[in-house]
């Protein structure tokens, strides 16, 4: 297997800048794993495509406003801070630019609030005290992908509409495209919803640099299946009923539970899990949870890619990814959606 594998060409102009209003009415294709066939829909009409009993897991993580502008105290120096992971209160891992003059004590300031920096590590990457965690959030901005060049008028566009849990520095973005009538129409169908947490970090935009993407270093990301949904899971799977998971950050969840207790795809059970994850799946994988996937089109050499490629089949997600393109489906975080049985 090479990273080289996953690579392929995207015009520019295929990048979605802007979202699609309403969010449901975004193209989906259709992809059948049966009989190999790509069938091309609109978002709403899911309501179609799945049946009475099958459950859509969710991530419910929340978007922080991870992004702040400072200025170093003294110099006045320009500094941009993103918030990657919190360690404590007031204590955050954070990506800094530029990054190299920034030492530890460097005090930075910003709207209203204050930060020291306490350590140093490696690259930009510094853990920061901040005076205030509520200033703290009302300073910041939601960060969007580094190939949107448009500001996004409603924050809350960037984020789903079931969001809850903060902690995410990127949306799973496969579920910005339900909307509350959507979900309606769906529980009026009998579908179920569950609900699983995992926030999302910045190497979701990092694409696999190294030849085999089995040596990719995986960021730890922190995750949360409860013992509730894990139980509405296994009740599915013993009644044959599917499990179609919404976004690849749904897939990590519910992959790290069943091999945290290696029982399910033997006995059928769904563990509850909660924990930092860094699991990487690449074609070969053994599924053990899931039936069905919901996704968006993702960046070439990408470890996102790689899922759906080992879900869908390697050669499969190919062809569907330059049907894509021949039909002018839009691409990325606001781009259109895919739908794997």
């Amino acid at each position: 297997m090479k990273t080289s594998d996953f690579d392929y060409h995207l015009p520019p102009e295929f990048i979605a800048q802007v979202p699609v209003e309403p969010r449901d009415h975004s193209r989906l294709m259709v992809l059948s794993r049966a009989d190999g066939s790509i069938t091309h829909r609109r978002f709403f009409e899911l309501v179609d495509l799945l049946y009475d009993g099958d459950v859509l897991v969710f991530n419910d993580s929340r978007v922080l406003p991870a992004r702040l502008i400072g200025r170093k105290a003294g110099s006045g120096g320009r500094v941009e801070l993103l918030l990657l992971r919190r360690l404590g209160p007031g204590l955050w891992e954070t990506l800094v630019r530029p990054g190299r003059r920034v030492r530890e004590g460097t005090r930075i300031e910003a709207e209203g609030l204050w930060g020291e920096v306490m350590e140093r590590k490696e690259g930009a990457l510094r853990v920061i005290r901040f005076s205030d965690e509520e200033a703290l959030e009302r300073a910041g901005q939601v960060p969007l992908p580094p190939y949107i060049h448009l500001p996004i008028e409603d924050p809350e566009r960037y984020q789903t509409i079931y969001a809850r849990v903060k902690g995410s520095v990127a949306a799973p973005t496969a579920g910005l495209h339900f909307t509350h009538e959507l979900l309606h129409r769906l529980r009026g169908k009998g579908v179920q919803f569950a609900f699983v947490t995992l926030h999302v970090g910045l190497d979701t935009f990092s694409p696999v640099r190294v030849a085999d993407p089995r040596d990719h270093p995986m960021h730890k990301e922190y995750g949360e299946l409860t013992p509730q949904v894990a139980q509405q899971l296994t009740q599915a799977k013993a009644e044959g009923r599917r499990i179609i998971c919404v976004g690849t950050t749904s897939v990590r969840v519910l992959e790290q539970a069943a091999l945290g207790g290696e029982q399910c795809g033997e006995s059928g059970e769904i563990e509850a899990f909660s924990g930092w994850t860094d699991l990487l799946i690449l074609p070969g994988h053994r599924f053990r949870t899931l039936d069905g996937l919901i996704t968006n089109f993702h960046l070439p050499c990408s470890t996102l890619l790689m899922l759906v490629a080992a879900f869908a089949g390697q050669r499969f997600i190919r062809l569907a990814y330059q049907e894509a393109i021949r039909q002018g489906y839009r691409f990325y975080s606001f781009g259109d959606a895919m739908l794997v049985l």
